[in-house]
């Protein structure tokens, strides 16, 4: 693996969305997001996630030129179409107009139509925590998960964030539907390392730890079982109702055409609820009582979600970021 200055990172990223015809501050945006997603050490959905986006603007799947759109609102929930658009910039405009409805109602919701893969899902909730808010959102996905009962893939990996706004260090829970994603797989596969747990079925019907073999096979295994079925289930029913748009049955099975997805954001502003003193230490004696317990692996402390983004994001600003050779050959060719 090779590292490269963040500023490189971003220049190239920014250069690349040019020539792929994204204009002015989107270009700007898409890239830092990309960039910011890389630096925190989540590199599947970064940097190696490129190709599959630059793909999916040539073969006509990803509009650069389409912004979301307004459709229809009550109070502080909004209908949004994001007319097929760069799903990272659909979704950050639809979190930011989430975070300033929450700013005048308490609560603000969007619920976003007719978008794309919106890359690392966890970027929403920094990006409300950043701004004191607490934070909930949701993406369906093509179907890549077979439902509890069943070895046929009709579930998505729905990801789901929740994000609780910390001085000290923001919580942010970035969970699929699936003990691993499969772009986790993927990196698994790549390193031809064991999964810790199992993570799916291999296509004998074994419960495995073989990353390539659950690939194979299509059969990942939902998180809680039979409770990641239904969590997953119903989250692409609530997006898909709330924004008017597709369910993760009528989504295309090609990963390359993934186009049409539903998303919900949610922003709750605590600023009339109490003291940020106060927040703040509720929030450090939860992570406080976390730290105190004794780990089973002493070389393995136990840590809150996000907390492994902070180390990584420190560590990559300081030593340069982690990127594939391949790729980043990729795209200073562009």
């Amino acid at each position: 693996m090779l590292r490269v200055p963040y500023s490189d990172l971003y220049e190239a990223l920014h250069k690349t969305m040019q020539h792929l015809g994204l204009k002015g501050n989107r270009a700007s945006l898409c890239a830092r997001l990309f960039a910011d997603t890389t630096r925190d050490g989540v590199y599947t959905h970064g940097l190696n996630r490129f190709p599959r986006f630059e793909a999916m603007i040539r073969n006509g799947s990803i509009d650069v030129d389409a912004e979301p759109e307004r459709i229809a609102g009550f109070g502080s929930i909004e209908r949004w179409n994001g007319h097929r658009g760069p799903g990272n910039l659909n979704a950050h405009a639809a979190m930011q107009r989430a975070i300033t409805l929450a700013k005048q109602h308490g609560l603000g919701a969007v619920a976003l139509a007719n978008t794309n893969h919106w890359m690392r899902g966890g970027t929403y909730g920094w990006q409300a925590a950043d701004q004191g808010m607490f934070a909930m959102c949701w993406t369906n996905t093509l179907a890549n998960v077979p439902a509890w009962g069943s070895a046929t893939p009709v579930i998505g990996n729905n990801p789901l964030i929740i994000a609780i706004p910390r001085p000290q260090g923001h919580v942010v829970l970035d969970m699929a539907m699936s003990q691993f994603s499969y772009g986790s797989l993927d990196a698994y596969t790549r390193r031809r390392a064991p999964l810790s747990v199992p993570g799916g079925y291999d296509t004998e019907g074994n419960l495995t730890t073989d990353s390539a073999a659950i690939e194979a096979s299509q059969r990942a295994l939902p998180i809680g079982y039979w409770k990641g079925s239904g969590l997953s289930l119903v989250l692409d029913m609530m997006a898909a109702m709330l924004s008017g748009g597709l369910a993760t049955h009528q989504l295309p099975l090609d990963p390359l055409h993934e186009s049409g997805l539903s998303q919900f954001f949610l922003a709750i502003d605590p600023a009339n609820l109490a003291s940020a003193a106060e927040l703040a230490h509720i929030a450090d004696g939860v992570i406080a009582n976390l730290h105190d317990a004794p780990p089973i692996d002493a070389a393995r402390p136990l840590r809150y979600p996000g907390e492994q983004t902070l180390r990584l994001r420190e560590e990559n600003l300081s030593l340069g970021v982690p990127v594939n050779p391949e790729i980043w050959q990729q795209i200073n060719l562009i």
